[in-house]
């Protein structure tokens, strides 16, 4: 149960309210600094440990999604009842603890098992956090807010990158992941000590349903009734496949095809990805925030139309031979699919009551990382593997031709949405 002294009923400043919107950032930096560690140093651990590159999917895939995404749920309605807050901070000691751990494998399976400690305490911290992102800022500024908050992903890919791959060169990749893992559980004891939990509903213009217990199952009907979330939903997974896909390979790409040693390759990568990336977050959420006030459709064209952009970028950096154009093209094409997020995720928080935000964010991760952070790598780890024989090391090349295609469905698919919000919702608070 929520008590008074955990929850603040005062209206925030902007000042604090921003500096809340900073500290939730942060924490999903370490969440992305700690889940994509391990794309940064798989080549090393493929060598020692003897992987396949449908095992190494596996690991920064699928069996870290399953978990992920289904302890999502029961987390994110949790969360909805009590105090998000306290959620965030246990989620990101869990996590921190458990990479440290990874360094700790001597096999396949233990690593297995550490990488699903880490996806279990990762399936508590965003859901909570939008939620509490929606409670301190209004709709005319959520998708902004929302945005900013993604963008932490590609900070956290540019540091674990960077971080990375130079302790990998240094000094191995068992001490990378004890290094890295630590400062996430001193940052979680500060996050407790210094941020508050919002009131339910605080930014909404109707508040009477905030703090009303919900089902799991009245909100996968609601959310399984709107045509608007279903759709968006579907979108959103398809790029995410693409996203993942293409970044989690990334290293070994240039690896393979560019004979680049992973400090290299993290030191180009972690740049590129992650500003590129969180510059079109950002601008994603500043842009639906402005063209949506005419234009509700924007929440969901702009997606469409950064997706088909980056679809000849991909081809780039995919099939050009030269480094420093492919590396350029990957970077407009993290720039260009990191667009989506935020204004998805205002569509969505549009559809439900506050008091169901938590999980419906849930609901909605639970699609687009089982889809796409499950089968995104792993589905290229298994085509790399089966074309290896006839194609050797040209095998991953052409493995990640893939998101081409899902990228040009998924377009479509964004445009297909914006033309069912109009009928199924006005977003409101």
């Amino acid at each position: 149960m929520q008590t008074k002294a955990t929850i603040s009923n005062e209206q925030p400043g902007i000042r604090y309210r921003n500096y809340v919107l900073v500290m939730l950032t942060l924490v999903y930096v370490f969440n992305f600094i700690d889940r994509q560690l391990l794309v940064i140093l798989q080549e090393s651990i493929k060598k020692e440990l003897h992987l396949s590159d449908t095992q190494l999917g596996m690991l920064s895939g699928f069996t870290f999604a399953i978990f992920y995404v289904t302890l999502g749920i029961p987390i994110a309605r949790l969360a909805d009842k009590t105090n998000r807050r306290n959620t965030i901070t246990v989620s990101l000691g869990l996590w921190s603890i458990m990479t440290a751990c990874s360094g700790q494998a001597r096999s396949f399976i233990q690593l297995l098992l550490a990488r699903i400690g880490v996806g279990i305490g990762e399936a508590g911290g965003s859901p909570p956090a939008h939620a509490m992102i929606s409670d301190y800022f209004p709709p005319e500024k959520r998708s902004t807010a929302l945005s900013v908050y993604s963008s932490g992903l590609y900070f956290g890919i540019l540091t674990g990158f960077l971080t990375g791959g130079y302790l990998n060169q240094q000094f191995g990749w068992r001490t990378a992941f004890f290094v890295v893992g630590i400062p996430g559980v001193i940052f979680s004891l500060l996050f407790y000590a210094t941020v508050k939990e919002p009131r339910h509903g605080a930014t909404d213009t109707n508040v009477a349903s905030a703090n009303n217990s919900h089902s799991l199952g009245e909100v996968l009907r609601l959310l399984y009734s709107s045509k608007t979330f279903v759709f968006l939903a579907s979108a959103a997974a398809l790029n995410v496949f693409c996203i993942y896909g293409l970044l989690n390979w990334a290293p070994s790409f240039l690896s393979r095809l560019h004979e680049m040693k992973s400090s290299d390759a993290g030191k180009a990568l972690g740049p590129i990805l992650g500003i590129g990336g969180g510059i079109g977050s950002f601008a994603g959420g500043l842009l639906t925030d402005r063209l949506g006030r005419k234009d509700k459709r924007w929440y969901l064209k702009v997606p469409a139309y950064s997706i088909i952009l980056a679809i000849p970028c991909a081809v780039g950096a995919i099939f050009l031979h030269n480094t420093f154009f492919s590396l350029a093209c990957l970077g407009l094409c993290a720039s260009f699919q990191s667009m989506y997020l935020g204004p998805s995720l205002a569509v969505a928080h549009s559809l439900v009551p506050a008091s169901m935000r938590a999980l419906t964010s849930a609901v909605f991760f639970l699609v687009i990382n089982l889809v796409g952070l499950g089968f995104g790598p792993l589905v290229v780890g298994m085509i790399s593997d089966s074309l290896t024989p006839s194609l050797g090391v040209e095998s991953l090349r052409w493995a990640l031709a893939i998101i081409i295609p899902v990228s040009v469905v998924s377009a479509a698919l964004f445009f297909v949405t914006a033309k069912k919000m109009i009928v199924d919702v006005k977003l409101k608070g």
